[in-house]
Order: structure tokens, then sequence, then C-alpha cells
């Protein structure tokens, strides 16, 4: 269990009034001011009752996949031109997407592999042979810590629901998400 003194911070961060905390823990409010105060140590039953609200609350404020997603997904087919790819993200906007074939995910091009293999002095034709294999793949409920975990090592995450990709999740996506709030 939390220490005691966090109560008053972590209601605050819920933007959570003590009574609105008394209320959703079901003990008195006069107990949670006299607890915040110093003035009481509360019996660790009363104590644990607020935490798991607090807890539940938190719980309750942060963002699943669903949320973060961009659902308007853009993407290259393993066919495209690299030109064409260039043109195609310079025109959205955007600096990495899914490749497609028949619908289906095969990979992920973005403009630190464009570059990467260009630097090599590689001659580029075509996206299948730039393209890195699949990136991660998760369902909508997938929370904001995962997301943001996988956007560590990949530049892009895709949402997929029953066999369906539904959106696309950039670390671009995920800062717009959490700062907006």
């Amino acid at each position: 269990m939390d220490d005691i003194s966090e109560i008053n911070r972590l209601r605050k961060k819920l933007g959570l009034t003590q009574a609105e905390l008394a209320n959703k823990s079901g003990v008195s409010q006069s107990l949670v001011a006299k607890i915040e105060s110093g003035k009481l140590d509360p019996s660790y039953t009363k104590a644990k009752k607020i935490f798991e609200t607090l807890a539940a609350l938190d719980k309750g404020t942060k963002l699943t996949a669903k949320d973060i997603m961009y659902k308007k997904i853009i993407h290259a087919k393993d066919s495209d031109t690299i030109k064409d790819t260039i043109v195609k993200m310079r025109q959205k906007n955007i600096s990495q997407m899914p490749v497609l074939k028949q619908n289906k995910v095969i990979g992920y091009i973005s403009e630190s592999l464009l570059l990467e293999k260009i630097l090599e002095g590689k001659s580029l034709f075509i996206v299948k042979n730039v393209m890195k294999s699949n990136p991660p793949v998760m369902p909508p409920y997938t929370s904001q810590e995962v997301i943001g975990n996988l956007l560590k090592d990949f530049p892009l995450v895709l949402i997929e629901n029953k066999g369906e990709l539904v959106g696309v999740i950039t670390k671009a996506d995920l800062l717009k998400a959490l700062y907006s709030k």
C-alpha cells in the first residue's frame, strides 16, 4: 500500500475534491481532510479503501490504443516505386507507413529506412527492396504504456481488430494524445 501522505497528491492529480474522494471511497469527507492534514492515522481498512478508489480512478484515465490511433491508414504497396512512396509521404506529411500486399500487412517503410539505404549507396527502385518486416500489431485495448514501449523500438504500431487493420499509432500520435488531455 502507498504512503498515507500520497493521498492528497493523488487526489489532486485526479482533480477530485475531498468530498468526491470520500463519496467514491465510502468514507467521510472529514476523515479524508484529517488524513490529508496529518491529524489522523487511519485504520488499515479505511486507508485501503481510499487507495483502491484512487487506483481505480487513475486507471480509468489511462489511454488505450483505440483512444490514440489514427484511423485513416495511409499505406504503400510492396510494388510501389520508391519515388512514388517518398512523394506520398511528403504529400501526407508522414514519416512512416505500413506496406500492404493484397490488404495484408507485410512490413513498413520509413524516412529513416530510405535515408539509410540511400546513404549506403543502394539503388532503390521498389518498396519491397527497402521495407522492414512487420511492425508490432496490437489490439485496440492495448495500454498506452505498452504502446509507448513498442514505439521505443519501432516507428509505428498497427492496431488490428478481429483480423482487420483499424489504426496506426506513431510517436507523434502518442505524444499528441498524452498532451492534449
